[in-house]
């Protein structure tokens, strides 16, 4: 693909997940990585919904500006994903409702936030890690990301929101639905007041579980 190409996809991604409501005003962030080693991300402040070619920021692996706007400030975070997973090409930061108000939850596993009851979240999520709470944009917060991405797909940024990485972006933005869609259940089923059926270590061998992404 050509930076225009990558360029455009970005654009219409972006715009697909603030129509559908993932992505309300100027929160949440995407980047992916184009050859050479650079890194194509949203501007700061930037709303998904309005994004264009001549925003798009373009820095090195260590965040250097080398075209276009001002990064996101939550550049290191993306910056530290790929640092620790060569393999991810794109990594999609939402604060979309369920996914954040799962991340507001007392008490969660830090290991694994929410288990899996649904096959799809099995295969496109697998594991949800949690990210202690940090300012966002704070060094600290990328290091933290770092350790838990290096063997997670996606994970929670606790009072914050969700991230999640792909080998491409439409990879990256369909495990970030997968990963919304999933809480929001979670949810409307608490609110049933009946008990989930959680799926078996029997149930979810019998599915292909998402690998971390590592090559």
């Amino acid at each position: 693909m050509t930076e225009l190409e990558y360029c455009t996809q970005l654009v219409e991604l972006g715009a697909s997940l603030f129509a559908r409501g993932y992505s309300v005003g100027g929160a949440g962030n995407i980047s992916l990585l184009l050859p050479g080693g650079r890194v194509m991300a949203t501007p700061t402040s930037s709303c998904l919904g309005r994004l264009s070619f001549r925003d798009m920021a373009v820095t090195d692996m260590d965040g250097n500006r080398l075209g276009g706007s001002e990064p996101t400030k939550e550049l290191p975070l993306h910056l530290a994903v790929y640092k620790a997973k060569p393999g991810c090409k794109a990594v999609v930061h939402l604060h979309s409702t369920y996914a954040a108000a799962l991340s507001c939850l007392d008490g969660l596993d830090p290991e694994n936030a929410l288990r899996p009851f649904t096959p799809y979240y099995v295969m496109r999520i697998g594991r949800l890690p949690v990210v202690p709470y940090y300012k966002p944009g704070a060094a600290e917060l990328g290091v933290a990301a770092a350790k838990i991405a290096e063997d997670a797909n996606a994970f929670l940024l606790a009072n914050h929101g969700s991230v999640v990485c792909g080998t491409s972006l439409i990879e990256a933005v369909n495990s970030a639905e997968e990963l919304e869609e999933t809480a929001k259940l979670y949810f409307l089923l608490l609110s049933s007041g009946k008990s989930i059926r959680y799926l078996s270590e029997k149930d979810i061998a019998g599915l292909a579980p998402a690998k971390a992404v590592q090559t």
